[in-house]
């Protein structure tokens, strides 16, 4: 894409946040997505900006054998050869090796991260956006949190890269949104149990003598 398509994609994923936080203000939020072929575009921005090779970092995605897996792997090495795109510049890997929905995805971290809102990662496709936000900012890493663990081998990289360890590991190769909801219940349990839990001396928990 061009750069401008880049800029107009991530400024509507600001957007589409920025609809739904005025509508209602919230804390927490879970971004996945719906796609089909967009592991290829997740998995060359992780390579790029990790230096994992992109024969050990392609998976299967919704399914494909050994030949095509190989292919895949072919064609992300291609693409980051013929495009050069700077491993530390967020929007020029997204301009030459990335998706419009990623982009969304990264604007709408971005936007969610200047509201103080949690933002959930979902699957690869989500981590891949949240990437992209963090090459552009990365103050939002204090925002973001792992969904789960995917067992695209991709989304592993690019959480340790940021540094962030996934909630839950459920054997998953789901980004629709499955992680971020489960983890989200989790979250709000967690924040339950800081605030709410009492202690041995508030419960009248009796001490051995």
């Amino acid at each position: 894409m061009t750069h401008e398509q880049a800029t107009a994609a991530l400024q509507n994923g600001i957007m589409a946040f920025n609809e739904q936080y005025e509508k209602r203000a919230f804390d927490i939020v879970g971004l996945g997505d719906m796609g089909i072929g967009n592991t290829t575009a997740a998995t060359a921005i992780i390579c790029e900006v990790t230096g994992i090779s992109p024969h050990e970092a392609v998976g299967r995605g919704t399914g494909i054998d050994d030949k095509a897996l190989g292919h895949k792997a072919k064609i992300i090495a291609k693409a980051l050869e013929f495009h050069k795109p700077a491993s530390r510049d967020g929007m020029d890997i997204l301009t030459k090796v990335g998706g419009f929905e990623i982009a969304g995805i990264a604007g709408a971290a971005l936007a969610a991260a200047s509201k103080r809102v949690a933002v959930v990662l979902d699957g690869l496709i989500s981590t891949a956006g949240g990437l992209i936000a963090y090459l552009i900012e990365p103050k939002v890493k204090g925002y973001l949190i792992a969904g789960h663990r995917s067992v695209e081998k991709s989304q592993t990289a690019a959480l340790d890269y940021m540094g962030i360890e996934p909630v839950v590991d459920l054997n998953m190769r789901l980004g629709e949104g499955t992680g971020a909801a489960i983890t989200i219940n989790l979250v709000e349990a967690a924040c339950k149990i800081m605030r709410e839990m009492a202690s041995f001396d508030d419960a009248g928990v009796s001490k051995k003598i």
